[in-house]
């Protein structure tokens, strides 16, 4: 196994070749494209619709597994479909809040709190303040109107209690995730309750041994300057059902039908539950909505737990954008398309179960799909330029080579691109040259389109010959070819040089094979035959793009080109012993004489050189180069 400081080490030498490679390939460009439109579409809110839908699933993932789910301490008495049934009214006469507080009273809840709006004065008032004032931890709710207008409560009842604001907003799609918490420092329900609930675990006298019965909790201060104090809604699970609050109904604790015990030192929320009532949408509870009694208990829970939903600020989730669109291309960049669709599907999973982790871990709320709409913003680039890069591969290659060799240069396209051109290098290569006999003379006797014809049925097979010995197509020039053996990757060592060598001898016997036969089919079909001559050459050249901005081709340049140009010209006048009309130069021959007979034909001094060149005709060949050397894979 890697020891941690070989581990860093690899990481350290990735990094730095991942960065030399982007800012030589402009490989980058997909990171820089994925961090801006991430961060550009977080900063104009376009995200947030997604981040909410985020939201509902990371609370309906984290309800799936083992959770700690609500606080026992918080009880609801609701006043549901089986009380408005019985009572036959509503809202109901305050004589029944009034007996319920007194039902209470025997059992000492911790703090009551009323989800109702007590703003219409009755004869009933005087009894009920009675009773709340008895309580002494009760807290009535108060709300505005439509036109943000305080409603005003029985003043009977505001003088001997305590209130608290029971104002919320729904986000656009109805779901409710935010509360204030306090309103110009005027608190909500849930706060109220729990100063009230705070008040009554100091009024308890204990022994000095004992240990406290509860602790008290802690509550964000208020600022009165602050308009609105909000805080995310940290949803503790499903509000009913086995794992939901306790809930018990109204009519069946004034019947006597409940345990007064169930409510012994609890946090008793009184609130509307029946079937149409103040309806509620939460992350877990939407298509069938809650009632809006539950959202003051999970407030409350979340501050009994210090586990109100956290949310980093604004520069964390763009810095998390920025490490997600470059982390992104780290990864995707040296995989082919399956492995990237294989990550494709892990990563999103993988970044949700972080998400789901910092819910459960740490109470914090983690963007979940602007980090994974980053990521495919990053993959969806590096895939639409590295479309964009093999068209200009597959320009500059059309038809000039193997399919083989095309997908050993797409795949090796981050050593050769540069600017969107093949960068220039050096290499030794082995250049051939083959021309038509007495091409002119034929041309005169046909048709223009019997020539064409005819010439491109000796260019494809002469091509296909190349191919198959993984040359390169350099050009056409009329009834001339030009191939290259050893590009567009330079041969490193004498070993990868004699091998192109040998590919190029093999690939011309191999033509002059192809072309008897050929010869049959042109006799055949009434037409002339043809004979060509081949020369070859190994030495160093310049490889790279040519062109100017409008029009470029790959090319090489460099006297070992007029070299084999020259050998090929000198076939119409050295024929003795050159049976397969193949000249080689000396150069040539010393990398591929341990596996061609060749015969020393002429030393001369070639037009445009100042140096004697040795001259070779091929004399015979071994079956290997032209059955097993056909079939050696390109050097990379």
């Amino acid at each position: 196994m890697m020891t941690l400081q070989a581990r860093w080490q690899w990481c350290k030498t990735r990094l730095a070749r991942y960065w030399e490679t982007c800012l030589n390939s402009r490989q980058i460009t997909p990171a820089v494209v994925a961090v801006l439109l991430g961060c550009g579409l977080w900063q104009v809110g376009a995200w947030q619709s997604l981040e909410r839908l985020g939201y509902n699933l990371l609370f309906q993932i984290r309800e799936q597994l083992p959770h700690p789910g609500w606080d026992d301490r918080i009880v609801v008495v609701a006043i549901d479909d089986a009380t408005l049934e019985h009572y036959r009214q509503f809202p109901l006469p305050r004589h029944l809040y009034t007996e319920l507080l007194q039902t209470l009273e025997a059992s000492q809840p911790a703090a009551v709190g009323f989800d109702l709006l007590f703003a219409e004065p009755t004869p009933e008032d005087a009894k009920f303040a009675q009773a709340l004032e008895i309580n002494g931890k009760a807290v009535i709710a108060i709300a505005a109107n439509r036109h943000r207008q305080v409603i005003n409560l029985v003043p009977q009842l505001t003088q001997v209690t305590g209130q608290g604001h029971i104002h919320s907003r729904p986000d656009p799609d109805g779901v409710y995730r935010q509360i204030d918490l306090y309103i110009r420092g005027f608190p909500a329900l849930s706060v109220a309750m729990l100063q009230a609930y705070n008040q009554s675990l100091s009024q308890i006298i204990q022994a000095p041994d004992q240990p406290p019965l509860a602790q008290p909790a802690v509550l964000p201060p208020a600022n009165p300057t602050q308009p609105e104090q909000t805080a995310w809604i940290n949803w503790p699970g499903l509000t009913q059902g086995p794992k939901g609050v306790p809930t018990y109904s109204l009519v069946k604790i004034l019947k006597g039908k409940v345990d007064p015990s169930a409510f012994a030192n609890k946090i008793v929320l009184v609130g509307v539950t029946a079937t149409g009532n103040d309806p509620l949408q939460t992350s877990l509870e939407q298509h069938l909505p809650t009632s809006g009694v539950y959202m003051h208990a999970a407030v409350i829970d979340n501050l009994l737990n210090q586990r109100l939903l956290q949310r980093s600020p604004d520069w964390v989730h763009l810095l998390i954008l920025v490490s997600i669109g470059i982390i992104s291309n780290l990864v995707l960049f040296p995989l082919g398309f399956r492995q990237r669709t294989v990550v494709a599907l892990i990563l999103p999973c993988a970044w949700i179960a972080i998400a789901v982790a910092a819910l459960m871990g740490f109470n914090l709320w983690l963007p979940t799909f602007a980090p994974i709409g980053t990521f495919l913003i990053a993959g969806t680039s590096l895939q639409l330029l590295e479309q964009r890069e093999k068209q200009l591969v597959m320009r500059l290659f059309a038809r000039h080579v193997a399919p083989e060799t095309a997908k050993l240069i797409w795949n090796h396209r981050s050593e050769i691109f540069q600017q969107g051109q093949l960068t220039a290098q050096e290499m030794v290569v082995t250049v051939l040259f083959t021309d038509i006999r007495s091409f002119t003379s034929i041309s005169e006797a046909m048709s223009p389109c019997d020539l064409l014809d005819w010439l491109n049925q000796y260019l494809d097979a002469m091509t296909d010959c190349i191919h198959a010995h993984h040359g390169v197509v350099d050009k056409y020039i009329g009834d001339a070819i030009m191939a290259v053996f050893g590009i567009p990757f330079p041969s490193m060592d004498a070993e990868m040089i004699q091998q192109d060598a040998l590919n190029a001898v093999s690939a011309a016997i191999a033509m002059q094979e192809r072309l008897a036969l050929l010869n049959h089919q042109l006799q055949a079909a009434g037409q002339p035959t043809i004979r060509a001559g081949i020369g070859i050459h190994t030495g160093l050249v310049v490889a790279g793009s040519i062109g100017g901005a409008k029009r470029v081709n790959y090319s090489i340049l460099g006297d070992a080109v007029n070299v084999a140009a020259r050998l090929e010209a000198l076939n119409k006048q050295l024929h003795q012993q050159n049976c397969y009309d193949i000249l080689i130069s000396e150069d040539t021959f010393i990398q591929v004489g341990h596996q061609v007979q060749g015969y020393p034909v002429e030393t001369l001094k070639l037009r445009g050189r100042q140096q004697k060149t040795g001259v070779y005709a091929i004399q015979k060949a071994d079956q290997w180069i032209a059955s097993e050397n056909a079939s050696t894979q390109p050097a990379a």
